[in-house]
């Protein structure tokens, strides 16, 4: 049977898998038992695959990464998020933060997709054809994705945290990776996100330095605002003066920043409307 489902279809059916994933881990949480990681997995990888999907769909109708408003701006952090997600779950084994993941997944792409004003204008080709400022783009949104998985991780580390605090090892905090765990992915994700930030600011370099006059500077300062936060508390976590809870809370606030700068990313984008169908015009 063919499937002839527009973009924000796809996407809705994504988001009810993410939205399944969490109500799975809350389900076991409530009767007490393990959150099962493999349902959960599941769960979001079916939700993963069906994003990229609606995804693929818009970035074709746009004629490029899509990220050209808000709407697609959340869904693309939500995605990305889950890239990682879907290697570090197996790579640590921890079912409590796919639960978590589930939860970032489900509440970024249902929020977009409830709020009709995100997605009113969509835009063809805002890139103008630039590799560089594309590529600029897509590894800066991706770091944020990182770093909305770096903020569940240290939600769970200030769990962790509170739990060895107050003696209560058992019930549903059993169930958290070792603290020690849990410091050494906040570590690698900053790096990483960090990392691609510096990567994205880098190739948007090229462009930036080639044609100043039509940079968007609010844009432009609010990112690198945001790699700044970032990169500076990476290096005091390296050197040993930023830790344990401070850093956690760190972590989520350079998170909160981060989706409050994505309102600066529309600043210099030039709208050109396609039709409101979720396919490329014939």
């Amino acid at each position: 049977m063919h499937l002839d489902l527009t973009d924000r279809q796809w996407l809705w059916c994504a988001a009810g898998f993410y939205a399944a994933g969490f109500v799975l881990g809350t389900a076991s949480t409530i009767r007490g038992g393990r959150v099962r990681g493999l349902p959960i997995y599941g769960t979001i990888l079916a939700g993963y695959i069906l994003q990229f999907i609606g995804l693929g769909i818009r970035g074709h109708a746009t004629g490029g990464c899509p990220l050209g408003n808000p709407f697609e701006i959340f869904q693309f952090t939500a995605w990305s998020a889950i890239s990682l997600y879907l290697v570090i779950g197996v790579t640590f084994r921890s079912s409590v933060l796919g639960y978590f993941t589930s939860c970032l997944g489900a509440a970024l792409t249902i929020l977009s997709l409830s709020i009709p004003a995100w997605d009113a204008v969509r835009r063809t080709h805002i890139f103008g054809g630039n590799p560089w400022i594309e590529l600029h783009a897509a590894l800066a949104i991706f770091s944020y994705g990182v770093f909305g998985l770096l903020a569940l991780t240290s939600t769970l580390f200030l769990f962790r945290h509170f739990s060895l605090k107050s003696k209560r090892l058992g019930g549903w905090f059993s169930f958290l990776p070792s603290i020690l765990d849990l410091d050494h992915i906040e570590v690698r994700l900053l790096g990483a996100g960090a990392a691609l930030l510096t990567l994205a600011l880098a190739f948007g370099s090229v462009y930036f330095t080639r044609d100043t006059p039509n940079v968007g500077h609010f844009k432009l300062a609010a990112t690198v605002a945001v790699w700044a936060v970032a990169t500076v508390a990476f290096g005091l976590r390296i050197s040993g003066r930023l830790l344990s809870k401070r850093f956690a809370w760190t972590c989520l606030a350079l998170f909160a920043a981060a989706l409050l700068s994505l309102g600066a990313v529309d600043e210099s984008r030039h709208p050109v409307e396609r039709p409101p169908s979720g396919r490329a015009a014939p």
